[in-house]
């Protein structure tokens, strides 16, 4: 996690979201009295969003906790993609 201030930042743009988008580090920018701003890469702004929805309802939080159940019981098997 990076935490900078809103200043810092302005003189550093491309080194700090350079770090946040090659490291899938978390930037804090500060901002005074004013609330702060946090800046994450794309591909884990991604992820977020995915985990959200798959959390989302119920039935699929109880999908999920099955298949992390068979996982933990070593009850899975491996199955190759089909290249396409």
């Amino acid at each position: 996690m990076i935490i900078t201030s809103i200043s810092d930042f302005r003189k550093d743009i491309k080194n700090y979201l350079d770090r946040v988008a090659k490291n899938f580090e978390t930037l804090i920018i500060n901002r005074g009295k004013d609330s702060g701003i946090v800046v994450i890469s794309l591909e884990e702004y991604n992820s977020l969003m995915a985990t959200n929805h798959e959390l989302s309802s119920r039935i699929n939080e109880k999908r999920l906790d099955a298949a992390i159940e068979k996982l933990n019981q070593s009850n899975s098997f491996e199955k190759p993609l089909i290249e396409e």
